[in-house]
């Protein structure tokens, strides 16, 4: 495996100021944060910040967690494809999709191992406690993808009671392929909170890994998972989720988020790949500054404004705006 580049020592990324809150005509709050912009090759296009410090992509990664599975031999329908590498909201049509991976492999919610939770979209958790729900493990956000992985281990006769190990034929196969797209060796190995390994990486790394993904030829493990997540973007985040905006008003983006504010996404044309990460690790920012990327990208804006900024209320009504920090983001031309 040939490694084109190397995470930096584990340190703190030094992050630049990404996007600005504002309240009437003060800035009163100021997201810091960094970002790459990386083309298929792992060329930088463009970067704010620290984009060679390892960070973690947390739930971003599972796309590429993803594509280990399909080479392993994973084949599902779209719509449960794109469940398998989604932080789903808890709707009926996302529990039952992860439930229904399990059934057509011979089994059933005990053989997962992820934590019990109640849905993760507020919508969706309201309705589900008032009918009375519990937390579950299909519930969780991240059914679909640990229902996908008991289903590798059963297609590959793989042992499922200890799945989520690290040196288990699984996890050692979805860690060389992330290091294979992102073209680095992980820098740093832990336990995320669903409970599968999670590998650090950086921002330049994962961009690069998207790009690839995005721009994957048809037949590839990668056009697969990216085919499904872009027919199905509702079943990878859910309705009124931003990613799942995303993924529908930008041609060919294939977008994923993560905790502590993390947003990965590749597009087709131009061939690029896109990592940011907002170091409060607050969710707000996220989309601002991926908007302001697409947006220097030459994706139209009018089609950008549900992403570019998120409400700031005053008595119920908008009295400021979350914008990209002004020259932060160059023009580009890839």
């Amino acid at each position: 495996m040939t490694m084109t580049t190397t995470p930096a020592a584990v340190r703190p990324a030094h992050h630049v100021p990404l996007v600005e809150v504002t309240r009437g005509p003060l800035v009163e709050g100021v997201h810091y944060g960094s970002f790459a912009v990386v083309s298929p090759d792992g060329s930088v296009l463009a970067e704010g910040g620290d984009g060679a410090a390892p960070m973690y992509p947390r739930s971003a990664l599972k796309p590429l967690q993803a594509v280990a599975m399909v080479r392993a031999g994973l084949d599902l329908p779209d719509h449960l494809l794109a469940l398998s590498a989604a932080s789903h909201s808890g709707a009926p049509m996302h529990r039952v999709g992860a439930q229904e991976i399990l059934e057509m492999h011979g089994t059933d919610a005990d053989a997962l191992r992820n934590v019990r939770d109640l849905p993760y979209g507020t919508e969706e958790r309201l309705v589900f406690v008032g009918d009375g729900g519990e937390p579950s493990r299909l519930a969780q956000n991240c059914s679909g993808k640990h229902a996908a992985m008991v289903a590798t281990c059963l297609v590959n006769g793989w042992s499922t009671d200890d799945y989520l190990g690290a040196e288990h034929p699984l996890q050692r196969l979805v860690e060389a392929t992330v290091a294979e797209l992102t073209g680095e060796r992980a820098a740093a190995v832990t336990v995320d909170g669903c409970g599968t390994p999670l590998f650090a990486h950086s921002l330049r790394g994962m961009a690069r890994a998207y790009a690839r993904i995005a721009t994957a030829s048809d037949g590839t493990a990668e056009a697969r998972v990216a085919a499904a997540m872009r027919a199905f973007p509702q079943m990878v985040a859910g309705e009124e989720r931003d990613v799942t905006t995303m993924m529908r008003v930008v041609p060919g983006f294939v977008a994923k988020d993560g905790a502590e504010g993390v947003q990965l996404g590749g597009l087709a044309s131009p061939a690029v790949g896109i990592a940011v990460k907002v170091s409060d690790g607050g969710d707000r920012a996220r989309s601002t500054i991926t908007a302001g990327i697409l947006e220097a990208l030459g994706v139209d804006r009018d089609a950008l404004t549900r992403l570019r900024s998120a409400p700031v209320l005053g008595g119920g009504e908008p009295v400021g705006e979350l914008r990209t920090v002004a020259g932060v983001v160059p023009r580009l031309n890839p």
